[in-house]
């Protein structure tokens, strides 16, 4: 018998993931357990746990796959991805094969869901037959991506049934008892005698033990995502923090200097650093409270095995105990992130004041998703307020290991030049409150507790480094460089560094297009790109380059970064004509995709050709690597 027979005896699902920040994982489960409640065996992986060659001998695979920046696959991905590109595999390669998609993304970007969308299109271009129609879940919906993920399963289950009546023995409607889907959690926690307990890592104040300990404490964490690298690159030191907008306006922005505590760490321009920010100590003594446990006892955390869901294979085996405070401290989000439905619904087995259980079974329940995004993601509810919300429910640890968000590291584009500061790294943060609709004020957990340190305590805060969507540049390259608001952070290190280098020889014209509200209020870096737009700088017309500013709230009309770009439509030309590249950079709204539409004008106007040539024009710009985006929430 092959491997497909026995494939089509068993009548299982395999579903692949490829998460970037864990709701394609979330998703990903979701679809698991519902398979699962169902009596269909299910085998859940990341999709860089699983063979890519071995493709064909899988009978019905389900691939949920987020996408990430402008239309990237996420990390654990790429591999997969490059597999299937290969030239040589046939249009029947996959023949034989059913496959369904489903798609996280969002709206507001530029290429929605284009992962998704080009998976999708590949798999059937190999010979795969599709089982429905691909799932495209929305940020931007009022319930989020479960506003699609609901119907789309409902079809999924649908047409499987129809297919082959052993994916369900008893129908899709034949719902196995929650009882036994809830025990036991995917996590088993060991508690260490701490007598016996004999580890300098949790005392050590040493650089190179607090590395290990980090490293240590977020391995053992079971919501680590594929490729996530535990150990940090270096440690920074914060040398300097003040405002950059006015006091007393709206909006408050910090520019932050840090000393890097390692003389091995390079970083290009362009490239982000990840911090990993420190929690509150009330919100973690709270939480421990909470949960009834001893902050000091000593514990490890490893995967319980499972029978359908395959263990990471990173995982390491040989634990040290870990302080329990620092495990929660390191690797539990507790004050910051939402929790997702999952934990609403299997927090309903542990409440035990009635009215509680059944507003969280309705929670849990398709019927109740709506009020549950207003409830939840919509407000920024934190795991420690839902659990101040229901005060008779008592999660064992173990759940709440599974279920809470992990910590996860927050991404800062770099706003320095190692070659203008070496050893050092300056960031632009954005502190700026935001109002829920229920007029909560929230802040970001990592920027408040930047904002919130002094130099002079010399706290030491963990840092990774990774390549973003902006290529350091050749000096030769002239440049046109889009970035409002906090966007101009990575052009501030450009600029730079190219100040730099046209020290010792000749470098190609910037033209930057810059953007705020007020000219009083959040001109970020005023006398700096100023200075470079004088006197032969490199923003300078002299050098054939340009500082433009739009300020949106100066007058009664607002002006945008776009409408100084159609103004100078012709430099934009003839930098286009010299073979200039095109860096855009900020907010992931609107922005990106307007500025593109402004292109799509000036280069159909200056050009004289219709807009669909311009924005053909556009797109072999950007598969020739000239047109750069990076845009954030």
């Amino acid at each position: 018998m092959n491997g497909r027979e026995k494939q089509k005896q068993k009548q299982k699902l395999l579903i692949l993931y490829a998460s970037q920040t864990g709701n394609a994982l979330d998703a990903a489960e979701r679809i698991a357990r519902e398979a699962e409640r169902r009596g269909c065996p299910v085998t859940l992986l990341s999709i860089d746990c699983f063979n890519a060659g071995s493709l064909p001998y899988e009978e019905n695979v389900i691939f949920v796959v987020s996408t990430t920046g402008q239309g990237d696959t996420p990390d654990s991905m790429k591999a997969f991805w490059k597999f299937l590109l290969q030239r040589n595999l046939s249009q029947r390669w996959l023949e034989g094969v059913h496959y369904a998609v489903f798609g996280l993304g969002d709206s507001g970007y530029q290429k929605y869901n284009f992962v998704a969308k080009k998976l999708d299109k590949r798999l059937l271009d190999l010979g795969a037959v599709a089982i429905v129609e691909r799932g495209l879940g929305d940020d931007q919906h009022p319930s989020g991506y479960e506003g699609a993920l609901d119907p789309w399963m409902s079809s999924l289950w649908n047409t499987l049934s129809k297919m082959n009546p052993k994916f369900f023995p008893n129908g899709i409607d034949f719902l196995i008892q929650d009882a036994h889907l809830i025990d036991p959690p995917k996590v088993q926690i060991t508690y260490h005698d701490v007598d016996k307990v004999h580890s300098h890592f949790s005392t050590d104040s040493d650089l190179k033990c607090i590395e290990m300990q980090i490293e240590r404490v977020r391995s053992m964490h079971p919501g680590k995502f594929s490729r996530d690298k535990n150990r940090p690159d270096c440690f920074l030191r914060m040398v300097e923090n003040h405002s950059l907008t006015r006091a007393g306006c709206e909006k408050n922005v910090l520019h932050i200097e840090f000393e890097v505590l390692s003389s091995a760490i390079e970083y290009e321009v362009g490239d982000i650093v990840e911090v990993l920010p420190s929690q509150s100590p009330i919100a973690i003594d709270t939480f421990i409270q909470w949960c009834n446990l001893n902050p000091e006892s000593f514990i490890t955390v490893h995967p319980r095995e499972m029978e359908n869901h395959l263990p990471n294979a990173n995982i390491n085996d040989s634990k040290i105990p870990i302080k329990l405070k620092t495990f929660v401290e390191l690797t539990m989000d507790v004050a910051s992130a939402s929790p997702r439905r999952y934990f609403f619904e299997v927090m309903s087995f542990f409440a035990t004041a009635e009215h509680e259980k059944e507003r969280l079974q309705y929670f849990a329940s398709p019927e109740g998703r709506d009020d549950l995004y207003q409830y939840n993601q919509r407000e920024r509810r934190t795991v420690l307020e839902v659990l101040e919300d229901f005060p008779s429910v008592q999660m064992p640890f173990e759940w709440l290991v599974q279920l809470v968000p992990p910590l996860k590291k927050r991404a800062y584009s770099i706003s320095s030049s190692q070659l203008a500061h070496p050893n050092q790294l300056h960031l632009t943060v954005n502190v700026s409150p935001w109002t829920t609709p229920f007029k909560r004020k929230r802040t970001g957990l990592c920027s408040k507790w930047l904002a919130g340190l002094d130099p002079q305590q010399g706290v030491i805060i963990p840092a990774w480094f990774i390549k973003g969507s902006l290529p350091a540049p050749p000096p030769s390259f002239p440049l046109i460089l889009i970035g409002p608001g906090t966007g101009c952070a990575p052009f501030r290190g450009f600029v730079e560094e190219r100040a730099i280098q046209s020290r010792s020889g000749s470098t190609a014209p910037v033209l930057f297009f810059f953007g705020c509200w007020n000219e009083d209020n959040d001109f970020l870096y005023r006398d700096f790109w100023l200075s470079h737009s004088r006197n032969g700088g490199v923003l300078s017309e002299e050098k054939g380059g340009g500082f433009c500013v739009a300020f949106s709230r100066d007058q009664p009309q607002k002006v945008y970064v776009q409408h100084k770009m159609r103004e100078n439509s012709q430099r934009i030309w003839n930098l286009l004509c010299e073979g200039a590249s095109i860096y855009v950079a900020g907010s992931s709204t609107k922005m990106p995709s307007d500025v593109f539409s402004c292109f799509e004008e000036i280069v159909s106007k200056e050009n004289g050709v219709p807009r669909e040539s311009a924005v053909r024009w556009l797109r072999a710009l950007e598969r020739a690597g000239r047109y750069h985006v990076e845009a954030w929430s």
